[in-house]
Parts: C-alpha cells; structure tokens; sequence
C-alpha cells in the first residue's frame, strides 16, 4: 500500500493498493432516543483526534466527460477533495506511491478505481492551529 497524509490540527495518509473492488462498510455509532422520537446530538466541533480508514476511491465516475489530458490532474484533485471531506482536514498530503500509481498508464487511462488508507495524524508544527 502506497501512502499520503492530511495535516491541519490533524494530518492524513493516503495509502494506495492495486484497483481493487471493496466494500465499504460504514456502521452509525449508537443513537440515544429522546422525548417526540428525536435524536440527542453532542454539540461543538467533530474530534480531530488520529486515526486510520481504508477507502475505495472509484474515479471512473469522478472523471466522467474530463477532457483527456485533464484526466489524471484531476484524479489527483478529486483523491485530495475525497480526503478531505472523509477526514474533516484541509491540509492533504498524497504519497509519491500514490501519485506513481494514479499516472501509471499515462495522462489520459487513470484507473478506474483506487484503494486508499487515509491516516489522519496531529501536525507537529509550531504555526499550526
């Protein structure tokens, strides 16, 4: 597995596989019912603490009508956006591995489908928030 990271209060990895069809299972955690069938939510900001998900990235669907010689550009842009929304962190960085693999058949032929662990990690550095 390839890898890249996510930093801001947090960092992320990325990792990479070969194209590879996996299931996704995503389980809610537990709901606590309250009077009139609503559901009790925590209040403040989502934890930001580390931790690691693996994730199947299908940029066949993503890349849908790109101009050929935008496609793997944009594989790269769509991979950072998915990271970023999965790990709640702006700060994205992509392994060498990852970027090797995502232009191993050239600009135009990305993948179709790419196999990532993401490794949300603390930023060590003294600027960060």
């Amino acid at each position: 597995l390839a890898q890249a990271i996510l930093a801001e209060p947090a960092l992320v990895f990325l990792a990479v596989a070969t194209s590879v069809r996996g299931l996704l299972r995503v389980s809610l955690g537990p709901f606590v019912p309250v009077a009139m069938g609503k559901v009790a939510k925590k209040g403040g900001r989502k934890s930001q603490e580390p931790v690691t998900r693996d994730y199947t990235i299908h940029l066949h669907k993503l890349l849908h009508k790109i101009q050929f010689k935008k496609r793997a550009p944009r594989a790269i842009r769509e991979i950072r956006k998915f990271a970023a929304k999965a790990m709640t962190t702006k700060d994205v960085r992509i392994d060498t591995k990852l970027n090797k693999f995502v232009w191993s058949n050239g600009v135009r032929n990305v993948p179709t489908r790419v196999r990532v662990r993401m490794s949300r990690k603390r930023n060590e550095d003294e600027e960060a928030k």
